[in-house]
C-alpha cells in the first residue's frame, strides 16, 4: 500500500466515521437503542470514532516508517477537521425536515 493511498484511506474513513453517529440510530452503528439517540450520545460516539480513525492512521503511519511526533496543534486541527467532516450528517439529522 502506497503512502498516498493510506492518506486517502484515512481521510475517507474519517469522513464516514464522522457522519456515522448522525446517520445511524444505533449505538456505535451496532447496538439497538430503546429510545431516540440524544445529541450528547451522538457527540460521544463521534469522539469514539475520532480515536478509532486516529488509531488506524497511527497504525498505517507506523507501517510506513517512523511515527512523527505530534503536539497539541495536531490534535486541535484533526479534531476540528473531524467536526467539519460531521457537518453533512448533522445537517441531515437536525436541520432537514423528515416526514
Amino acid at each position: 500500500m502506497t503512502q498516498t493511498f493510506s492518506v486517502w484511506l484515512v481521510v475517507a474513513l474519517a469522513l464516514l466515521a464522522a457522519n456515522l453517529p448522525f446517520i445511524s440510530n444505533r449505538l456505535l452503528a451496532v447496538f439497538p437503542l430503546t429510545g431516540p439517540k440524544m445529541l450528547a450520545v451522538r457527540v460521544a460516539e463521534m469522539v469514539f470514532w475520532y480515536f478509532v480513525v486516529g488509531g488506524i492512521g497511527l497504525f498505517l503511519e507506523q507501517r510506513a516508517g517512523q511515527i512523527a511526533p505530534q503536539g497539541w496543534e495536531f490534535y486541535a486541527i484533526t479534531g476540528t477537521l473531524f467536526i467539519t467532516f460531521a457537518f453533512p450528517g448533522f445537517v441531515y439529522r437536525h436541520l432537514f425536515k423528515h416526514r
